[in-house]
């Protein structure tokens, strides 16, 4: 039996995720006072990709278990009409697993270490792994698209890809 294949977790720049989606990360974001000087806005760091089909854009709290590791990307997922953003309100690493459409089936997968800080925005369509979450329980805010209309395909691997222990 032939070893599973790794995948190597990638620092998370804007540049390396562009082709999957927007990093959201407030360093270098436009940021406004408001609220007479007391507040600190970071503008726009997603932008909602949700009213194919009549959908309408929607904020929940999913709260993610850690994985245990080393763990198997065995199966992607993407969601056709619409696009999904996740930004960790738990301070902790994460790690975004996405890949290239392949004929309409997820191609070789890349796995990204998310600081805590940090979060990302898949675009519409892309494949990518449900949530992976770090260490402990970790809470994200999630924006995302709910409406009539096939907005979740998933796809398993014919053999998956094995993430080792997160450094």
């Amino acid at each position: 039996m032939s070893p599973m294949p790794q995948l190597t977790l990638e620092k998370l720049t804007a540049e390396a995720f562009a082709p999957f989606g927007t990093v959201l990360d407030i360093n270098g974001a436009e940021m406004r006072l408001i609220n007479g000087g007391t507040t600190e806005r970071f503008h726009a760091l997603a932008m909602a990709d949700t009213e194919a089909q009549g959908g309408r854009t929607i904020l929940s709290l999913f709260r993610g278990q850690p994985r245990g590791f080393p763990y198997a990307v065995g199966m992607m997922e993407r969601h056709p009409l619409g696009s999904q953003a996740f930004f960790p309100l738990t301070p902790r690493a994460w790690i975004a697993v996405v890949a290239p459409d392949a004929g309409g089936r997820p191609g070789q997968p890349r796995a990204f270490a998310v600081p805590g800080d940090v979060g990302v925005q898949y675009g519409r369509n892309v494949w990518h792994h449900p949530l992976i979450a770090v260490g402990a329980p970790s809470d994200f805010l999630v924006m995302d698209r709910e409406g009539r209309g096939g907005n979740l395909e998933e796809v398993s691997y014919d053999a998956p890809y094995m993430i080792t222990e997160p450094h």
